[in-house]
């Protein structure tokens, strides 16, 4: 085991990718020079060449139809796009060609080999342009992996899994705790489940649901909640398309309560999608209305970052809230 920030455990993932398969290309904006603009790619070009790990043009859209084509012909490029907010220029890209290459063509070819990185969230006085947190419009889109870590360990596993996923995967890096994030992480090569949630702390009392950077949230509140004698029971999504049903809906008709929080905007955020399904499987167990904890239905501002951002005394509040209803 190996003390590792999340960036190093990113790096440390896509090293041993690299190694393991020639067929893996690493690119996007000054991905190759300097290993971009967070440093997650440090190196790799220096160990793999120019030919595996190189710069692309400033064009999010060329980025990800180069992907497609990469690993339609059998490649497996991971594209970084250097923020969450810059995905939307390749938004066609991906959601009408990456997501039904197979589906289209009966499977006779795919980009099953394509990942795309790309790092989210707010935390870094970026403003409205590198704050948001997309994750619910790509849910929405058949054909999709969505995968979100929440520390070094996690997204070691993760970032394995989904390069080595036979369908295309974006994958969500928090970057606000980059370098905050800091754990033990195995230096050998593992992977973590796609599509299935982790039960990080168990309770009795009340389901805390996140993913990414908010599980830091989620678990200060739960340790206040505990202070009043409440008993939290916390849960990573990890994967929000495929989520997870069954593991979060086992745990509320334990609990009899639910709690979501997520960064991006309230309305037509994934909580929304969690919050429905689970009334429809859980709704006799349930004690309370199934509470959001979300960012505001806003641009993404920043000299009020800290009001828009869902922290863990808004959690806190809330989940006391939904007990005491």
């Amino acid at each position: 085991m190996v003390k590792m920030n999340l960036l190093q455990a990113i790096n440390n993932a896509l090293d041993i990718a690299m190694a393991e398969n020639d067929r893996v290309i690493c690119f996007g904006e000054d991905v190759g020079s300097f290993g971009g603009v967070f440093r997650a790619t440090s190196h790799l070009q220096e160990r793999y060449g120019r030919e595996r790990c190189f710069n692309t043009p400033l064009v999010e859209q060329g980025i990800i139809g180069f992907a497609n084509g990469l690993a339609a012909q059998g490649s497996v490029p991971v594209a970084e796009i250097q923020f969450a907010d810059y995905i939307f220029p390749a938004f066609d890209q991906i959601v009408n060609e990456s997501a039904k290459f197979r589906y289209r063509s009966g499977n006779l070819f795919n980009v099953g080999g394509l990942t795309i990185r790309t790092p989210y969230g707010g935390g870094i006085a970026g403003g409205l342009y590198h704050s948001q947190s997309p994750e619910a419009y790509f849910a929405h889109t058949p054909g999709l992996k969505i995968v979100v870590p929440r520390n070094p360990h996690q997204a070691k596993g993760l970032l394995l899994a989904a390069i080595r996923d036979p369908n295309p995967v974006i994958f969500f890096e928090p970057k606000r705790i980059y370098r905050a994030s800091v754990g033990l992480v195995p230096e050998e090569d593992y992977q973590l489940p796609l599509g299935v949630a982790e039960v990080v702390r168990e309770g009795s009392d009340i389901t805390l649901l996140a993913w990414g950077a908010q599980m830091e949230m989620v678990e200060k509140a739960a340790e206040m909640a505990e202070h009043q004698g409440v008993s939290c029971e916390l849960i990573d999504l990890r994967t929000i398309a495929p989520w997870d049903v069954e593991t979060v809906a086992a745990s509320v008709k334990k609990t009899g309560r639910l709690l979501i929080t997520h960064e991006a905007p309230l309305t037509g955020g994934f909580a929304g999608e969690i919050a429905a399904t689970i009334q429809q499987h859980c709704f006799l167990h349930l004690e309370s209305p199934i509470a959001r904890v979300t960012g505001l239905d806003t641009p993404y501002p920043l000299a009020h970052e800290k009001e828009y951002l869902p922290d863990h005394l808004k959690v806190f509040e809330a989940l006391m809230a939904s007990v005491h209803f």
